[in-house]
């Protein structure tokens, strides 16, 4: 298990992380997930031993304050995987098996290669790869050695979101399958939520909210963590016995009961048959959907529409509630802000 506690790293006077606590399970994967800034990658830059800190971080309670880099036992993943271009593919997986002392070198090489997806690519050299097959060579470097703990610096942000899709997912299936203790850094919330088993928000520094994938994107902490996971509009409800009433219709979510802030990404609300008039005043394509801002009697609000019925602004619509868009957030604001239903 590794275990952080109140660890601060500060460049000059300035803390880039601040009093930081966290913990990771054996098997475990949790995401940092943030804006970038944040200091996501200098907390995983201070667990790798790249960065000094203040506090403490240990491993199944040995204190590793001291041990150099290469005597953590962790496994790196940056974002431009930094392969030897002068090395075959084999050859820069084999080099994380020498350097750990593996004798068995050739076959275990084979046998990550398959694992990540490049069975057979063992003679060519990196520079004749893809974005996404270098960053698999990365990946199997680093686990050829077996880590303790895998750390990846937002390890897909340098390929097309097509292609970072497809390896999230076979990347997350690959830790799992492989039972790998793993620390992931981010700013993509699909990414964060496709690979680990909990996420813990960043923001200036600090861990704002610790959850599953499901908690964080249902019951944000905050309005701040809220709007960073997509809501766009903010507005009041009240819930009673599993239901919550809004302005837009009632929405069948577990709450308390009583008053409860909501925040609404574009997807909680689709154009088309339903109870609440709007008229469109904007119309921007996505990749599988046409974004809009409507005005209605309660304001201006954020929705989506099919994008085989595009619609033309300055026309009336009318607004359905779609409950797998809203978040609930707890402790309610003090005030409103822009953009706010009241």
């Amino acid at each position: 298990m590794l275990r952080v506690e109140g660890v601060t790293v500060r460049y000059g006077r300035v803390p880039a992380v601040s009093s930081v606590d966290m913990e990771i399970a054996d098997g475990e994967v949790l995401a940092l997930l943030g804006p970038s800034g944040c200091g996501k990658s200098t907390l995983l830059r201070a667990v790798a031993g790249l960065e000094p800190a203040d506090g403490s971080i240990s491993w199944d309670g040995v204190d590793l304050g001291g041990v150099p880099v290469h005597r953590r036992g962790f496994g790196l993943v940056f974002q431009d995987g930094q392969l030897f271009p002068h090395r075959t593919v084999a050859g820069n997986v084999a080099f994380g098996l020498r350097m750990a002392g593996e004798r068995r070198v050739e076959g275990r090489a084979d046998e990550l290669l398959e694992l990540v997806g490049l069975k057979g690519f063992g003679p060519r050299r990196v520079t004749e790869l893809s974005g996404g097959e270098q960053q698999r060579v990365a990946l199997a470097r680093a686990l050829a050695p077996r880590p303790r703990l895998l750390l990846l610096d937002e390890p897909l942000s340098a390929l097309d979101r097509s292609l970072r899709e497809q390896l999230a997912i076979d990347l997350s299936r690959l830790l799992r399958d492989s039972g790998t203790t793993a620390l992931v850094v981010t700013h993509d919330h699909d990414e964060a939520f496709t690979l680990a088993s909990r996420v813990a928000v960043m923001r200036a520094g600090r861990i704002v909210q610790t959850g599953t994938p499901e908690q964080v994107w249902r019951y944000p902490t905050d309005e701040d963590t809220a709007r960073f996971l997509g809501c766009t509009t903010f507005m009041d409800g009240t819930a009673l016995n599993g239901t919550i009433q809004t302005p837009f219709g009632p929405a069948p979510l577990t709450a308390p009961d009583g008053p409860v802030r909501l925040g609404l990404r574009p997807t909680a609300l689709h154009a088309g048959p339903g109870p609440t008039p709007a008229t469109i005043l904007t119309a921007v394509h996505r990749r599988d959907h046409i974004r809009l801002t409507v005005t209605t009697s309660a304001g201006q609000v954020d929705a989506i529409t099919s994008i085989t019925t595009p619609p033309t602004p300055g026309t009336p619509t009318t607004l359905s509630l779609a409950p797998d868009g809203l978040a609930i957030i707890t402790p309610t604001p003090k005030t409103p802000r822009t953009h706010d239903v009241l």
